[in-house]
């Protein structure tokens, strides 16, 4: 667990001597930002927040979960503001991007009643339609995150997550990426994807299913050629970030890696999204979360060893926990929950207030689920009434898989790989080789997290898809970025108050 790698109050001084304390949180040093602002949820780190932090001299970074999903329903909600329509206009193809406009865009937003059009789901051999909405939706994301300043933009995946990478990398290489971070999973052959997509070569990358033997085909593969319309010349190749959980884990990364690996960002237990599980045998507390022990601590000396620029992550969004995190070797910290609640992310605004309420009256709680996320791994929760969140308004949804980025991949009875959800209709998870117990206590994170952001399904013009909020343990210290008035605070209150205490 990183935060318990507190350095000792004489260290943190000596530091200060050495470096000076205005000197040692300046922006940009060594041409690396202090402070990174994660990529939480889907959509909830867009593309406004991204810029906002990026124009201040430090890392913005865009979601890159589920944007194919996202840019889709921004446009049948009549584009308000007209940003998709500029980052469109801005796009290198541009019969592609008037295909996509064309079959998404509703001048004026589709009725409230009325549902978003459904989306085939990812699988191996993704429909073409999928991949050009994978470049467009990554372009545009991270084009309007660059605009107005010259400062880097980073995009965050999910490893796990793994059919739409290729066109998703590509189009945000597209835009001129400057970072790419992934984690939730050991990504050691997306470096050498970011050098060969740079010279708009074709690439590959490995389906991860389950079952598959030696001799069973899961290789996806993206060719550039098939979707550009024009000659281009090569693209700049984004600086790779590594989250990861471990030191073993840094090191096999740095060993495995098919090119080179930019830096790590460390993230512990605390930090929202998903956690790496505990080590060893899973134990649960009095409340039912995972305990997380000794051998979950990082060996930051390791860390250090490797000689690579590294970032702390969980629970290091205040002052004093970055002046730790720099005294014990970091280059600086990535901060999630922080910007999660400031005016510029996604996260909805009954939802956000709702919560920055709680946090000014102590009520805030946030809880470790080892069971809500369909991947197995435990999942950050605030708790919220009116989202899944609540049992229950957690038992009234139908089981409903119609997204589908957390499903797993299998080779069927029949020899062909199929795909299948814990979070699906229980029958229909049997029938695919699922076991029963898997299926208790889990959520639809893909449709939950789509709605957390203000684009919910609508189902049979009556249900309304709630939403789920994800927070790092650190709720409650989100009150120090709060005015006096309690209303709200911007992402320039945070990196201000994080660099200049």
């Amino acid at each position: 667990m990183v935060s318990s790698f507190a350095p000792s109050a004489q260290l943190i001084q000596k530091y200060d001597n050495e470096k000076g304390s205005d000197r040692a949180i300046l922006p940009g040093m060594r041409n690396l930002p202090t402070i990174i602002q994660g990529g939480m949820g889907a959509g909830v780190s867009n593309w406004r927040l991204a810029q906002s932090v990026s124009r201040l001299g430090q890392l913005g970074v865009v979601s890159g979960t589920a944007l194919d999903q996202i840019f889709a329903r921004r446009l049948q909600d009549g584009d308000p503001g007209g940003h998709m329509r500029r980052g469109l206009d801005n796009f290198p193809f541009p019969v592609m991007a008037a295909r996509v406009w064309s079959k998404f865009y509703i001048p004026g937003g589709k009725p409230a009643s009325v549902s978003y059009k459904t989306l085939p789901m990812h699988t191996k051999d993704t429909p073409r339609e999928l991949g050009e909405l994978c470049i467009l939706a990554n372009f545009v994301e991270v084009f309007l995150g660059r605009e107005g300043h010259d400062n880097p933009v980073g995009i965050n995946y999910l490893e796990k997550i793994q059919i739409p990478h290729l066109p998703s990398l590509y189009g945000a290489m597209l835009a001129g990426v400057g970072y790419v971070l992934m984690g939730a999973g050991v990504p050691v052959k997306i470096p050498g994807v970011l050098d060969l997509l740079a010279d708009h070569k074709s690439v590959t990358y490995t389906l991860h299913v389950t079952g598959a033997g030696e001799d069973d085909d899961t290789t996806m593969t993206f060719a550039p050629a098939e979707f550009v319309e024009r000659e281009l010349a090569p693209l700049a190749r984004p600086k790779f970030l590594a989250i990861v959980a471990s030191h073993p884990l840094a090191a096999a990364m740095l060993k495995r890696a098919n090119s080179r690996v930019d830096g790590f960002v460390v993230e512990g237990p605390t930090a929202g999204g998903h956690n790496a599980p505990p080590r060893g045998k899973l134990q649960l507390d009095a409340t039912g979360q995972p305990v997380y022990g000794e051998r979950d601590q990082v060996d930051l000396e390791k860390i250090r060893e490797l000689g690579v620029p590294f970032w702390l992550a969980g629970e290091y969004g205040s002052p004093q926990k970055l002046r730790e995190a720099l005294a014990l070797g970091a280059t600086g910290v990535q901060v999630g929950t922080a910007f999660a609640y400031c005016a510029e992310s996604g996260l909805r605004d009954d939802y956000k207030q709702s919560l920055l309420a709680k946090v000014v009256s102590g009520k805030a709680r946030v809880v470790t689920d080892p069971l809500a996320s369909p991947t197995g791994f435990p999942f950050k929760v605030a708790q919220l009434e009116g989202t899944l969140s609540d049992g229950d308004v957690y038992s009234a949804r139908p089981r409903v898989c119609d997204l589908g980025y957390l499903r797993e991949a299998y080779k069927g009875t029949d020899g062909q790989i199929g795909y299948r959800c814990p979070g699906e209709p229980v029958s229909v998870y049997l029938s695919k080789g699922g076991k029963q117990e898997n299926t208790v206590g889990r959520t639809c994170l893909c449709n939950a997290l789509v709605a957390t952001i203000g684009h919910p399904q609508i189902r049979s013009g009556r249900y309304v898809e709630r939403g789920l909020v994800t927070s790092g343990d650190d709720l409650a210290g989100i009150v120090r970025f709060l005015p006096r008035d309690n209303a709200s605070y911007g992402a320039a209150d945070v990196v201000t108050k994080l660099l200049k205490g």
